[in-house]
């Protein structure tokens, strides 16, 4: 079975095509991936600081078609071949989704192929599954860690589709909050890959930042108040004009420490909690290094072991969605009827079952 992913739940526009035999056969979920091809806005957003859900749209609405021809080359593969299509029905940008969704359903009706809509994080805990490891990867039941700009939760993992929420942020993502310190400090959008290479220049010790739920007793987290002590250390810097290069590196590099230490203190509650061993790291805050760094570890103490996925499957990708599509499809929990697709969106969906 070879399924058609398509990705376009806010800036990314990804497609890709994923051939079911090497997982049928137990062997490397890698090997299914026949070809891929993914455009990103960043460039087009960063005037505005943000992305602008308007021209989201409109520029996968161009890209989305030039995409597809370019993985059917790729993989060498007519359209016809193609067994089924999978898209991400949410969460997300409601316009974005749209474009994805319509694309979608034209091409499964033309085609006369099932279509499927997947949830846009399920894509990505199930992303890690993909490594290439020379093996299968962690085995069910495991703990998912999705740390992304929109979302930072754990969730217990017992299967394809059986996901139980652990713990989530009651205000920031670790993403956002990357990228919010980022701009605090004068860095471009998106800023949080160029905020961890900052801290990467910084000294411990000179700036001591809060720990938010550190010891709440639960699996939840909050980020919108060490966002805040950067804002006050800022302001106060800015007023006593010691506001330089090291003032950023170091306070970037405390913000980091921070965040790190609290997701990480987290997580491995969560297999201690569950009696786990695995983890899965997956989401765009996934391919930071400190915090592989620190969960790789601290997995490693306590006899466990951390699962990431692929650098280039850490952003929104058609990989992810192709996969989680054609999991999907394999249990055969589907009837015709269920696979007829419709233009329904689902731009706030949880995901835990």
């Amino acid at each position: 079975m070879i399924v058609l992913g398509i990705e376009t739940s806010c800036d990314e526009t990804g497609l890709a095509l994923y051939d079911s035999r090497p997982w049928e056969q137990g062997k490397p979920a890698h090997l299914g991936v026949l070809g891929q091809a993914l455009h990103s806005q960043i460039e087009m957003h960063q005037d505005y600081g943000g992305v602008v859900p308007e021209l989201a749209s409109r520029d996968h609405i161009r890209r989305v078609i030039p995409l597809l021809k370019r993985v059917l080359k790729e993989a060498n593969c007519p359209i016809e071949a193609v067994d089924a299509i999978a898209y991400t029905q949410g969460p997300g940008l409601a316009g974005a989704l749209l474009v994805g969704s319509a694309f979608a359903n034209a091409l499964a009706s033309s085609l006369k192929k099932p279509i499927i809509g997947v949830h846009h994080l399920e894509g990505h805990l199930l992303s890690p599954l993909l490594a290439n490891e020379g093996k299968r990867g962690p085995e069910f039941p495991f703990i998912a860690l999705l740390v992304s700009g929109g979302h930072t939760q754990l969730m217990l993992v017992n299967g394809v589709g059986q996901y139980q929420l652990l713990g989530e942020t009651v205000d920031d993502a670790a993403g956002e909050a990357f990228d919010k310190t980022a701009k605090l400090l004068g860095l471009d959008y998106p800023g949080g890959a160029a905020l961890s290479k900052l801290a990467e220049g910084g000294q411990r010790g000179r700036f001591e930042l809060p720990r938010p739920m550190l010891h709440s007793g639960d699996l939840d987290f909050s980020f919108s108040g060490l966002k805040t002590a950067v804002l006050n250390q800022v302001k106060k810097a800015e007023a006593s004009n010691t506001l330089n290069e090291n003032f950023r590196r170091d306070i970037a590099f405390a913000f980091v420490e921070s965040l790190v230490e609290v997701i990480t203190h987290k997580a491995m509650n969560a297999l201690d909690k569950t009696g786990c061993h695995d983890l899965v790291l997956a989401g765009g805050v996934g391919a930071n290094r400190q915090l592989r760094a620190a969960l790789t570890n601290m997995a490693h103490q306590k006899g466990g072991a951390v699962h990431y996925p692929p650098l280039e499957l850490c952003t929104d990708n058609g990989v992810m969605i192709a996969f989680a599509g054609t999991l999907r499809l394999l249990q055969k929990e589907f009837n015709p009827s269920n696979l007829q697709g419709g233009f329904d969106i689902k731009p706030r969906w949880e995901l835990s079952s």
